[in-house]
């Protein structure tokens, strides 16, 4: 339960319908041994104790002591376990029968809470049996224990407030306004969980994307417990289909008509920011308070089988990476065109280097002209060569822009900088800042007199990654008049470019494969003697993945620097060691604090990522803000 995680499961046993003594044996076995596997909670089906399907066997009181005493078992048999368990059993209560979960902990029955939606339709007849359970809150006597009988409560975690169980059964998913709607908003529940038994029959669908649906809308954890091939088959048949989904993402499921245990690692901590930061996640007018019942736990470390993956801000199959891609580039592209039209301009100075940040501007740039039906020699793209720059870059933006059918022009700026040492009194010896943000103060002051002479607009360069590290001059290439780079990291700069190299042809092409593995530079200092890049930003700023995974989680989901830390070195065991990652938490924090008031007064740009920097979106952060504390904390992992 480190950092906010909880391992949890989903669990369908093998049941035999009516045989209560049976069941109870399974349940107890798949409890030992999803708390084996690391589990701290476990749910398990509808009537799971006795089977769903028992029909009018519900009635009779035999069958009910024989539950009763299943359950009293169950407890009395897991009470050494550090685990929360879910269990689905009908409960008479003063003549009125309840289709209920009993929540159960170390021998302990921590409530029970009744079904409030009962289904009255095709092979469903539970009006037949049961009573709804809205509204109850009782106390009662139940398997040797008093415990409270109601439909309003949700679990409490002492160790880790943010894990807050709420509990519905099937139907109730369904209704229009859920019970685990009113837990989530009123009792806070971070994690539903639903005892089901959820019929099958060929196409149905609409059992995942509920469960799918529900955890995104209410920025919960949803565990889906399904009945399986155990039930009776006289008029359906089970399938087992257990479903968990954290905030809108499918992270466990089973296979259906298999039974078993369904494990996945949830993120309580992240939950609760992402209701924090969501202000219509507010609690619905009511008299009625959920009641909250507490329990501890011991905490432990939860040996995750959660994944990170190193690109976070990348999706994981090649069908949504080339979705992404295509949906980025035409946002970039629609949002440049847009502001060219309320500006009544027609032309576009880009500065291009041969680097990919100024090749995906070109790109972007190419295409707005295109939406818009303009010609793309409207597209004046503008190399500046000086001290640093090699063959290798110059040709590349050379070509490409020719290819794309742009107005290249070359303006040598190395009299102009050499010029503007001597102004000031520097040292052109000196390799220093002042050496290299000349150099790149001069190529911005003539991408902005090139447009007001043309009458266009100079389209930003600079890339999210960037901005976040402050990696750009101030009032150099920090400034433009359009950004359209400006909420895309350097990871996804890679892909995109890479995308756009595979849907071009020829010559293109290969131009773009040439820039895609040329290093990352700025190539404000001097090249090698044999003419190579010498200045390559990842050996200054480190490795742009570990950054970009940084400012992930860190402005995503508002994480700690032990929990990113912790996250990281998953992520990246075998490609970075622990004292490279801590180092390089230490530079990205201390970077992105002090660099602020670069980002305070950036052009507009399009957001066409889950982050932006400015600070008309989704950073207002004030340039003086104290981080002594964040890097005291790095320095202690």
């Amino acid at each position: 339960m480190n950092y906010g995680f909880v391992k949890a499961a989903c669990a369908t046993p093998s049941i035999k319908v009516g045989d209560c003594v049976y069941n109870s044996e399974q349940i107890i076995s798949q409890i030992s041994f999803a708390s084996q596997h690391g589990a701290t909670l476990v749910v398990f089906p509808e009537l799971c104790v006795t089977g769903y399907t028992c029909g009018d066997m519900f009635l009779h009181n035999f069958l009910l002591s024989q539950a009763e005493f299943a359950v009293e078992q169950i407890m009395n048999r897991t009470k050494s376990l550090g685990i929360v368990a879910v269990v689905g059993v009908p409960v008479s209560v003063d003549d009125v029968l309840y289709n209920c979960a009993a929540v159960i902990y170390k021998g302990e029955l921590l409530g029970l809470v009744p079904k409030i939606y009962l289904p009255n339709y095709g092979e469903h007849y539970e009006l037949r049996y049961f009573t709804s359970g809205k509204g109850v809150n009782k106390k009662i006597i139940y398997a040797g224990h008093e415990v409270n009988l109601n439909s309003d409560v949700v679990f409490e975690c002492n160790q880790l407030k943010d894990f807050k169980i709420g509990v519905e059964i099937c139907e109730d998913l369904c209704a229009v306004y859920s019970p685990s709607q009113h837990l989530a908003l009123n009792g806070k529940a971070t994690v539903i969980v639903n005892l089901a038994a959820s019929s099958e029959y060929a196409g149905k669908s609409s059992r995942r994307d509920l469960v799918k649906v529900t955890s995104e809308k209410l920025n919960c954890a949803y565990l889906y417990a399904c009945a399986g091939p155990g039930e009776s088959t006289t008029d359906a048949v089970y399938s087992a289909h257990s479903i968990i989904a954290e905030n809108g993402t499918i992270l466990g499921e089973s296979v259906k008509f298999s039974e078993g245990i369904t494990y996945a690692d949830i993120d309580v901590e992240r939950l609760v920011f992402e209701r924090r930061k969501n202000n219509n996640f507010v609690s619905t007018c009511t008299d009625k308070k959920t009641e909250r019942v507490s329990f501890d736990v011991t905490l432990k470390q939860t040996n995750l089988n959660r994944k990170f993956g190193r690109h976070p801000f990348i999706p994981g199959t090649t069908a949504e990476i080339e979705s992404m891609c295509e949906d980025v580039l035409t946002m970039q592209a629609v949002g440049l065109a847009s502001r060219m039209q309320s500006a009544s301009i027609k032309d576009l100075v880009v500065g291009v280097s041969g680097g990919l940040d100024s090749t995906l501007a070109l790109i972007v740039s190419v295409k707005a002209l295109d939406i818009l039906s303009l010609e793309r020699n409207r597209l004046h793209a503008v190399s500046m060569p000086c001290f640093g720059t090699t063959n290798r870059t110059k040709t590349n933006a050379e070509k490409l822009s020719v290819s794309y059918g742009a107005d290249f022009s070359l303006v040598d700026i190395t009299k102009a900088v050499k010029q503007h040492f001597e102004d000031i009194g520097h040292d052109i010896n000196k390799l220093d800042t002042t050496y290299e943000n000349s150099q790149a103060r001069q190529r911005t002051m003539v991408l902005m007199d090139i447009a007001n002479k043309l009458g266009a607009l100079v389209v930003g360069t600079g890339d999210l990654s960037e901005l976040a590290l402050g990696w750009a001059t101030y009032n150099g290439d920090h400034m433009s008049m359009y950004g359209v780079n400006a909420s895309v990291p350097k990871t996804m700069v890679r892909y995109l470019v890479d995308f756009e190299s595979k849907k071009s042809n020829g010559e293109i092409s290969a131009i773009l494969k040439d820039i895609l593995n040329t290093p990352v530079s700025p190539e404000l200092l001097p090249p090698t003697e044999s003419g190579e890049i010498s200045q390559v930003t990842e050996e200054v700023v480190g490795p742009y993945e570990l950054h970009d995974f940084f400012l992930y989680y860190f402005m995503r989901y508002g994480f700690s620097p032990e929990k990113i830390f912790y996250m990281a070195l998953k992520a990246f065991e075998g490609e970075y060691d622990r004292y490279t990652i801590k180092k390089m938490m230490q530079k990205f924090y201390i970077r992105f604090f002090t660099q602020q008031f670069k980002r305070s007064c950036m052009p507009d740009g399009p957001k066409v990522s889950i982050i932006s920097l400015s600070p008309r979106s989704d950073l207002k952060m004030p340039s003086d803000m104290q981080f002594k504390q964040w890097i005291e904390r790095i320095n202690e992992l």
